[in-house]
């Protein structure tokens, strides 16, 4: 089954929840509102023909530009039985950035949403465990977020010495023995 036809069917099953359909580059992204992730998302899973049985990945992107809808969780969707694959997108505004899990859909969400949480501070409601998982407890923002303040540490700059004397033992070393 073709991509456009998969969104057709998302459409025609959900209209009030299809915001719109767009294709670049050969792959098609059906942009929904958030309310009923679950229940579309359920309905790829199980329905014949489409049997959307592996959640690829599940990313968030911050369009700080954007006044209302800033944030999108991006879902990749692929069917092993069928091997066509969809793209979902839900829009998320920035004073309340929730979004309900997909963990009882598919398991492996787990990671991904915790990732998501971590990197971006988009909530997933009904994560039986949504806990930081690469920073610690105590990070302070969201490090994938567009205004998150980027800082350097301060480091004494050793010189090209340590360089220069690394190359020379390098030329001296025997290669062919």
């Amino acid at each position: 089954m073709e991509q456009v036809e998969i969104a057709e069917k998302i459409k025609e099953k959900f209209p009030e929840e299809v915001l719109w359909i767009r294709e670049f580059r050969g792959q098609v992204s059906v942009t929904l509102k958030k309310s009923r992730i679950v229940e579309i998302c359920r309905y790829l899973h199980d329905e014949p023909g489409l049997d959307f049985d592996y959640l690829v990945d599940l990313c968030g992107v911050d369009y700080s530009g954007r006044k209302e809808k800033r944030f999108e969780v991006v879902y990749n969707l692929y069917s092993i039985k069928h091997c066509h694959r969809i793209r979902l997108k839900a829009e998320i505004s920035e004073s309340g950035p929730v979004i309900d899990s997909v963990i009882s859909v598919w398991a492996g969400a787990n990671w991904h949403e915790r990732e998501c949480f971590d990197m971006f501070g988009i909530v997933f409601k009904g994560h039986p465990d949504l806990r930081r998982v690469l920073l610690p407890e105590d990070w302070e923002g969201y490090p994938l977020r567009k205004d998150y303040p980027l800082q350097g540490a301060e480091k004494e700059w050793q010189g090209f010495v340590d360089v220069l004397e690394r190359a020379k033992r390098f030329k001296e070393f025997e290669w062919h023995e």
